[in-house]
């Protein structure tokens, strides 16, 4: 009894602490419709900027001054990035400004190194509250059960400030209908500027009241914002009693997840949250208004390749294929890697620009065709090509069943729900160590003798990417992809129109996650090695980061995406200590830039130019 009670107080503390930065996040979507992917960053910083106050500047503020006062420096830093970044990014599509705040994250994460350095940051004892307090003979931390009645106390004044102000009352509305508020004079711009001001001051006091109770570290903001996410998803997308509620349930899972069920406990929640969306697909307490539609993508007219197209794509083709006489082997290997990529990048650009189907894990199929490959060429001891086929047949079959319990969601929840069952599937892999090796991974899976050397391999790598390539582009196309399509732009009007578009949507998933299992299984023996962290949510990320650069509404988008992305990155990891500050800078620049991605801003550029290639008769493969 006694530990059941220290479990549950310990749950409550987290939950309180998890609530003020869901609660911020929850408020900044409900209104702006922004995924704020740096959410996690201003947590960051509000630990980092409140560990200085209370340490180093203890004298001038007070320890509770300086949480307080971190928190509203943050609030400010979270005003500015709205005013100079999100203000010129609101028209664009709703995964551009989840890839500007993705950029900001990067950003933040290598300032913070810059500013504090790589060690972890221990804060000072909260004044008055640095004892413990005794409960059933077991000593708690009276700073916990300050934070226990924080939680509530934060929650009442939210609701007072949102229904008992004019203000709040806008907020709620623009929640509602922000076309309405617009309508009726009230100024779109400062109302977002304050929302946004609001929820990232809860962001920062949260990161703040961690500093005396947890090491400050720069994980910080990766390890929070996938639990708010999960915290705000369960509640509802916009709901603070929601997100009020779904905190408590996921500080008490992590609190006795450990006791009760120790060898799913990394992914108790997830499973809780996926239980919960294939339930009721708006959370607990969202409703079906609230709900996020599919992304609003500005995909190009979908045209074949006109002669000069053709011509283009031969040139780079054969480019490709004689790059083993000018590269040395680690610039194949970077070359193979890219290649790699690619395909990677464009399996899920078939499900995001063609399907509109949004995916957050899309790193589990990645990782299934890692593995697929990996146990079929050691523990099966397959020949390769074999090993090779067991890497996508895998990932499909992963795909079908994420597939089935996926389709009837959109938007974020449907997102959420990939990530969950990618964090499930990342969980086996990283705890199942009789079979995949735990975090030691499963090693020495080398290519077959005949495509040994890294030429060879490279040329066998090219031709299995420009198959699946081909294959993507032939059903973009095809009448399937014509389906896809109207799939994604009305649900109901292509059920009408006799097309089952879920069926469609689930085929095209299912294929999706074997091409990026072949990419998988690849990028396996090329690394010779497979780890848990193949399938983990920054793999998911890059996928995305990938397809957005390039241009969602173009066939080659994924392909440069991907190469530019990666070769950046290499380069950066290469050449500087601070790689992430400068991608996230050159990720930023590109979403304002070229908000269309490198090739849709080069084919309108084109346009506009009036060099676009005129359509005729002689040519049989222009668009009608």
């Amino acid at each position: 009894m006694q530990l059941i009670v220290a479990q549950l107080l310990t749950g409550l503390a987290s939950a309180s602490s998890l609530f003020l930065v869901a609660s911020g996040l929850s408020i900044i979507f409900g209104v702006t419709r922004i995924v704020n992917f740096a959410h996690g960053a201003f947590y960051m910083l509000g630990a980092y900027i409140a560990f200085s106050l209370t340490d180093r500047f203890a004298g001038a503020l007070g320890f509770w001054g300086g949480l307080v006062a971190a928190a509203a420096t943050v609030a400010i830093l979270g005003a500015l990035f709205e005013i100079l970044l999100l203000r010129r990014i609101y028209r664009a599509p709703e995964l551009f400004q989840l890839l500007a705040t993705f950029g900001a994250t990067l950003v933040v994460e290598d300032a913070v190194l810059l500013i504090w350095g790589p060690e972890d940051m221990v804060g000072p004892r909260a004044p008055g509250l640095a004892g413990a307090v005794m409960i059933l003979d077991k000593r708690i931390p009276a700073y916990d059960l300050f934070l226990i009645a924080l939680g509530p106390a934060v929650l009442g004044l939210l609701w007072l400030v949102l229904h008992r102000t004019r203000w709040g009352v806008l907020v709620r509305a623009a929640t509602e209908d922000r076309d309405m508020v617009a309508a009726l004079g009230v100024n779109q711009k400062w109302l977002f500027t304050g929302v946004f001001a609001l929820g990232t001051f809860l962001a920062g006091l949260g990161g703040a009241l961690q500093v005396p109770r947890a090491a400050v570290s720069h994980a910080m903001d990766l390890a929070v914002i996938v639990e708010v996410f999960v915290v705000v998803v369960i509640g509802g997308l916009g709901s603070i009693g929601g997100a009020f509620v779904a905190a408590i349930i996921v500080g008490l899972l992590n609190a006795f997840g450990i006791l009760i069920l120790p060898k799913i406990s990394l992914v108790l929640v997830f499973l809780v949250m996926a239980i919960v969306l294939v339930v009721r697909p708006s959370g607990l307490f969202g409703t079906r208004d609230a709900e996020p539609r599919a992304p609003a993508l500005d995909s190009r007219p979908w045209a074949p390749m006109g002669r000069s197209s053709r011509a283009l794509t031969l040139a780079i083709l054969l480019a490709a294929t004689a790059l083993p006489a000018v590269l040395s082997p680690y610039g194949l290997t970077v070359a193979t890697e890219v290649a790699i990529f690619a395909l990677y990048a464009a399996s899920l650009h078939l499900i995001l620009s063609v399907g509109g189907l949004v995916s957050f894990g899309h790193a589990a199929s990645f990782g299934l065709g890692a593995y697929g490959a990996a146990l079929a060429a050691k523990a099966l001891a397959l020949p390769m090509p074999l090993a090779l086929a067991a890497g996508p047949a895998l990932a499909a079959a992963g795909a079908a069943i994420v597939g089935w319990f996926a389709m009837p969601l959109s938007g974020v929840y449907l997102a959420m729900l990939t990530l969950a069952f990618a964090q499930i599937l990342w969980s086996i892999a990283f705890q199942w160590v009789a079979v995949t090796g735990g975090d030691n991974g499963i090693l020495g899976v080398w290519p077959a003798a005949a495509v040994a050397s890294p030429a060879a391999f490279y040329w066998t790598t090219l031709g299995l990417v420009v198959a699946g390539l081909a294959l993507h582009r032939a059903l973009v196309f095809s009448p399937f992809g014509y389906a896809l399509r109207a799939a994604r732009d009305s649900r109901l009007r292509a059920e009408a129109a006799g097309i089952a578009a879920r069926a469609v949507q689930w085929r095209a998933f299912v294929i999706a996650g074997a091409l990026a299992g072949l990419a998988g299984a690849l990028f396996a023996y090329l690394k010779g090695s497979v780890f848990p962290d193949t399938m983990a949510i920054p793999l998911s990320v890059d996928a995305l980061v990938m397809v957005l650069a390039g241009g969602v509404g173009t066939i080659a988008g994924p392909i440069v995406g991907a190469a530019a992305l990666k070769l950046l990155s290499i380069w950066l990891i290469s050449n500087t200590d601070y790689s992430k500050l400068v991608l996230g800078l050159v990720i930023i620049a590109l979403v304002v830039a070229f908000p269309s991605g490198l090739v849709g801003s080069a084919l309108a550029l084109r346009d506009r130019l009036g060099a676009k290639e005129p359509t005729t008769a002689r040519d049989p493969e222009a668009a009608p």
